[in-house]
């Protein structure tokens, strides 16, 4: 069976009407007054008048609590910025196989297909040809790196036991290149190896992606909260050229993630943060 992994949650308007005020008796009258027929009609006329506003508006309220905000003329909700994926599910595993951080899994080993723990690209997205979410050569994640770091990861990577890599990109409309990479080893230790390097040579401008001359820490990712995770961005330190670049490191259990987005002009907050959330669950 397969888990979701996106909710939604809906907080239906309520609307509370006042009873009437109810009228008081009068005293009688002493002496004989006349008829008080048409009176009565009148204040008949203006209490069916009354009740017929009353019940339009009733029904105009209720129709606009029953609507979505974007359905009423002048309450349109404007876009936050996120893109829309695909509903997400955790893949179906190998009969008999844990997830990575359950019970009897101690090495946190993904049982899954790396292929199918990849993020799918956006509505609207232009997917790349050679990074269709398939298995990849270790050039195609050396390729994001700067060349100076290249042979050195190379290195690493042939001495880790790496196993598979599978990586998957595609540019949305509003320009932004996505890039993700999943490298999965042999061994929890080769993988959280791996993340401290590259978390530790950031930072003296190493590792760095290809055209990226010095990083700083971003902050958009700090409130992605998944179990067991390791989750570690940064961006590309200004003043930089046309493009920008932000990238985010995720460890998960045998299994290291490099999400990399690039855009003319500037990266954009919103779209990084989903990104990175959304695959980091899809490795928890």
């Amino acid at each position: 069976m397969t888990e979701q992994i996106q909710t939604e949650t809906l907080v239906p308007a309520q609307a509370v009407a006042e009873p009437a005020a109810e009228p008081q008796a009068g005293a009688a009258p002493a002496k004989p007054k006349k008829s008080r027929k048409p009176l009565l009609r009148g204040i008949a006329r203006w209490t069916a008048a009354v009740l017929v506003c009353g019940g339009v508006g009733a029904g105009t309220a209720m129709g606009i609590t029953a609507m979505d905000r974007t359905d009423v003329p002048g309450l349109a909700t404007e876009s936050d910025g996120r893109w829309e994926y695909p509903k997400l599910a955790l893949p179906a595993l190998p009969e008999g196989a844990p997830r990575p951080f359950t019970d009897g899994n101690d090495g946190e080993i993904h049982h899954a297909d790396l292929r199918k723990l990849l993020l799918p690209a956006p509505a609207g997205a232009t997917v790349d040809p050679k990074l269709k979410g398939d298995w990849t050569g270790v050039d195609s994640y050396l390729a994001l790196l700067t060349e100076k770091d290249r042979g050195t990861v190379k290195e690493y990577l042939a001495d880790s036991a790496l196993r598979h890599v599978a990586a998957r990109g595609w540019t949305t409309p509003d320009g932004t290149t996505t890039r993700i990479h999943l490298l999965r080893f042999s061994s929890v230790a080769y993988a959280e190896a791996l993340k401290d390097e590259a978390t530790r040579e950031v930072f003296r401008d190493g590792r760095l992606p290809a055209g990226v001359e010095s990083a700083e820490i971003d902050t958009s990712t700090q409130d992605v909260d998944v179990p067991n995770l390791s989750i570690y961005s940064y961006r590309e330190k200004a003043p930089y050229g046309p493009e920008q670049t932000r990238w985010a490191y995720i460890q998960a259990g045998d299994a290291f993630a490099v999400v990399t987005q690039t855009r003319k002009g500037g990266t954009l907050t919103v779209p990084f943060q989903q990104t990175v959330a959304l695959q980091a669950q899809l490795l928890g």
